[in-house]
């Protein structure tokens, strides 16, 4: 994503609904160019377009969510992919910043195979020619567009990767990451069971969120790629308990 995407975003996440005409005389750029990078970030699902007016998502849907602090997610999205090899297969869990590795990974032609719960996923992937993507069958939740439940555990024993890449809802010290739903939660503890290791990828701003489910990762969480924003004493203690801590700088 260019400059001028990451500034359409900016002015959105300010305004939420701006008219088409508006956001091309504040970028300099004529109505035409701003309705084909419009049309691309709608085709990302990013944004939505009502009636010569572009909008951000609601928050609580992942489709608006992935819009919210985008260079930040993007970068942290970025030191993600650093981490895989070429041909690696890689679990890749629920998440905007999850969304945006995968979308890497398939956009780099690296060979990476995604092993993915997310239906999401699946989807804002699929028009990448090199795509691999492998979706885990289970229940289908609406909102978050995951798939949940006893046949995720049952999809994932078929295989072993080195790494699963996670997004998490809150952290508490002592107990550790969390999620805000206990199907999901399980989700990721079962394709947790089947990865040597676990990489986080999270905003900082969750780190100040308790969540309402643990996920008893324990030592399986190998690594956390977050931003700049973090607290200096959650960093000092994920990383006096053995854990990577990744740090990239935040966008806003």
């Amino acid at each position: 994503m260019g400059k001028r995407d990451a500034r359409i975003l900016e002015v959105l996440t300010e305004r939420k609904r701006v008219e088409v005409a508006e956001l091309a005389r504040e970028l300099g750029v004529s109505s035409v160019t701003m309705r084909k990078d419009l049309d691309e970030l709608e085709a990302r699902d990013v944004i939505k377009r009502e009636h010569g007016y572009a909008l951000l998502g609601s928050p609580n849907d992942i489709n608006g969510r992935l819009a919210y602090h985008y260079e930040t997610k993007g970068a942290i999205a970025r030191a993600a992919a650093d981490l895989v090899a070429d041909g690696e297969t890689v679990m890749v869990e629920s998440g905007s910043c999850c969304a945006l590795l995968a979308l890497g990974l398939a956009q780099a032609a690296r060979g990476v195979s995604i092993v993915t719960n997310s239906a999401f996923i699946a989807s804002y992937v699929r028009r990448e020619p090199s795509a691999k993507t492998v979706l885990l069958g289970g229940a289908y939740q609406n909102d978050s567009q995951v798939n949940v439940g006893p046949m995720v555990a049952q999809c994932a024993r078929n295989y072993c990767v080195e790494r699963l890449f996670i997004g998490v809802d809150g952290y508490v010290p002592g107990q550790g990451f969390t999620n805000s739903d206990q199907m999901r939660a399980q989700a990721v503890v079962d394709m947790a069971a089947q990865a040597e290791r676990v990489v986080v990828l999270t905003e900082s701003d969750k780190f100040s969120r308790r969540g309402v489910v643990p996920m008893h990762l324990g030592p399986k969480v190998d690594c956390v790629v977050t931003d700049d924003g973090i607290d200096d004493a959650v960093a000092a203690a994920i990383e006096a308990a053995g854990v990577e801590l990744v740090r990239v700088p935040r966008s806003d």
